[in-house]
């Protein structure tokens, strides 16, 4: 959902994180480190979610996706700086990232409006959780190379704040479940997340994800039906939580994606650790 824009400062980066966390040619993945710089993230997200998908709530007359989150959160940026002129004019994709202990002092995880994350958050103490949100690129950007980008920066971040676990709302567009019916079932029958990983989406906000027989599923169409971020999630090792929401606002049907950093495929994390070393 969104609200309307927050004026309160927004956090700077942590002094011992370096801003360049990746780079791959001209492409490189900071953390924003200036309001124009956060503003800037602010409408490129603007520009995909209302302009290209056809989001609705209460956008400023700035044309900013903006909410009471921003200013607690780090700002994943993806800069082209082939593209002439200021820092903030590159950016060209974005990644939200909410430590649990900035949530705690602040009222709570965005996803909380969908599903009970609290229950999971108090059943670890010992692990530090890391919600990921309001991902976009703009469309001439999405590619490997981008996503590679996202996913260095990512990784980089969590080893410097001992992020333990993963988590964040991914979504499929269109607010009719049965559209999906296919990717939903097939996550519902293979990536659901164990017990002592689970969470529920709300009572009033629970969608029933299994909509196919698991016998009727032919999984190299489901998965190649899947949308790119919640593939991405899931070559990864993500598990999916119980039951799909309704975003109206947005325009999307979500699923609770859930990734501990120990379930993470030895290979992206042998890759990933070597990315983060040259940048950590």
């Amino acid at each position: 959902m969104v609200s309307q824009v927050d004026s309160t400062p927004s956090p700077l980066v942590a002094p011992h994180l370096v801003s360049v966390l990746g780079r791959i040619g001209t492409m490189e993945v900071c953390l924003a480190q200036t309001e124009d710089e956060i503003e800037s993230a602010q409408q490129l997200r603007f520009k995909v979610f209302f302009d290209e998908l056809g989001a609705k709530g209460s956008a400023t007359l700035e044309q900013r996706d903006a909410d009471r989150f921003d200013p607690v959160c780090d700002h994943l940026l993806v800069y082209d700086t082939s593209i002439a002129g200021p820092k903030h004019k590159q950016i060209v994709g974005t990644y939200r990232l909410l430590r649990s202990e900035r949530a705690f002092a602040s009222g709570g995880f965005y996803s909380a409006s969908e599903y009970s994350i609290e229950s999971l958050v108090s059943a670890k103490p010992d692990l530090r959780f890391l919600e990921l949100g309001r991902s976009c690129v703009l469309p001439e950007y999405r590619s490997k190379r981008t996503v590679e980008l996202l996913w260095q920066g990512i990784w980089t971040y969590c080893r410097h704040h001992s992020i333990g676990v993963m988590f964040g709302c991914a979504s499929f567009q269109g607010t009719v479940p049965a559209a999906h019916a296919l990717q939903l079932s097939f996550l519902q029958h293979n990536f659901r997340a164990t017990p002592d990983w689970d969470v529920r989406a709300l009572p009033d906000r629970y969608q029933a994800m299994d909509l196919v027989p698991a016998e009727a599923i032919n999984p190299r169409v489901a998965m190649f039906a899947m949308p790119p971020l919640i593939k991405g999630y899931l070559r990864l090792g993500a598990m999916i939580g119980d039951g799909a929401v309704i975003d109206h606002d947005f325009g999307t049907t979500d699923v609770l994606i859930i990734l501990p950093v120990s379930r993470i495929a030895e290979r992206y994390v042998s890759h990933y650790a070597a990315e983060a070393k040259r940048f950590a």
